[in-house]
């Protein structure tokens, strides 16, 4: 039987899993040539959403909080990152952004304590190396701005996972990931219309569909899933799940547009699966039984001496 915490794993590891189905919904559902304005319409519907279901508004310093979170966790990440993917292949925005969970354990042993072990920076960069395989290309080519916007990109939501573990859940999670997705969305709208502008056609059924997918289930149930995760479990261990999600893009991408997978990628698979589990899984603890080196034969502890009169 799954303990609480597993089961809290495995909820959280929802929100990374479906997020590497947006390549997907993206290029073969959404229109081409609009990442604002698909950022926007991910964000702000799907905060609308919850913040009608909960019916809860920030109180006090929340206001404050919640737009500076809403700006690092969804509005900054996600202009950052639609910059550095523009800029730059997949596949070294990707493996950019998966220096993430090393950032988060550096900033949560500064922020808020949690132990930096040598096991957890091994791991995370193992797991770097890992997405590497799965997604670099060979032709790859590096542009300035665009290696920049990535790590800002990863940077901001480091911050942004670290922060919403240090000042905590004022509301259930829902609520909170509400006034995220509202003011990353509004924090987005300038960025709309003064760069990239509405579209000139409509908007399709087909576009919709896929649109109602990425704010639905890729947005409004995988954010409020993760930041109920990081409420409650270790932050610089949580934030090794994210390296599932370039896993699961290219697994999708296998299974559903039929694009091959070579050994280089299998081998980067195994190695995403190995440091999320040298990452989470917790160390065997050496019990006194197992330490302790056993008497000679013939020969009782000094304890069971003293009982023998």
């Amino acid at each position: 039987m799954l303990s609480k915490n597993s089961l809290l794993y495995a909820t959280t590891a929802y929100a990374p899993l479906i997020w590497g189905a947006t390549y997907i919904i993206t290029s073969q559902m959404l229109p081409p040539g609009t990442p604002l304005l698909d950022a926007v319409l991910r964000a702000l519907p799907a905060g609308l959403l919850l913040l009608a279901l909960t019916r809860t508004l920030p109180r006090g310093s929340w206001w404050w909080r919640s737009l500076v979170l809403g700006t690092l966790n969804i509005g900054a990440f996600f202009a950052l990152l639609f910059i550095g993917a523009t800029l730059l292949p997949g596949g070294v925005a990707a493996t950019l952004g998966a220096i993430q969970p090393l950032l988060v354990s550096l900033l949560a042993h500064g922020l808020l304590g949690e132990k930096l072990s040598t096991r957890r920076v091994l791991a995370a960069l193992l797991g770097m190396l890992g997405v590497g395989l799965l997604v670099l290309q060979a032709q790859a080519r590096l542009d300035p701005l665009g290696v920049l916007a990535a790590l800002g990109g990863a940077v901001s939501m480091a911050l942004g996972v670290v922060l919403s573990k240090r000042w905590g859940q004022p509301a259930r999670p829902l609520a909170t990931t509400a006034w995220q997705l509202i003011w990353g969305g509004i924090v987005l709208l300038p960025a709309l219309f003064l760069v990239e502008g509405l579209p000139t056609t409509p908007l399709t059924p087909l576009n919709l569909w896929g649109f109602a997918l990425l704010s639905l289930a890729g947005t409004a149930l995988a954010y409020a899933l993760w930041f109920r995760g990081i409420s409650r479990l270790p932050v610089s261990r949580t934030a090794f799940l994210g390296l599932l999600s370039p896993l699961s893009a290219v697994l999708l991408g296998w299974i559903i547009l039929g694009q091959s997978l070579s050994p280089g990628q299998l081998c980067g698979a195994a190695l995403v699966i190995l440091a999320l589990a040298w990452a989470i899984v917790p160390p065997r603890r050496r019990t006194r039984s197992d330490s302790a080196t056993p008497p000679p034969f013939g020969v009782l502890p000094l304890e069971d001496c003293a009982k023998i009169r």
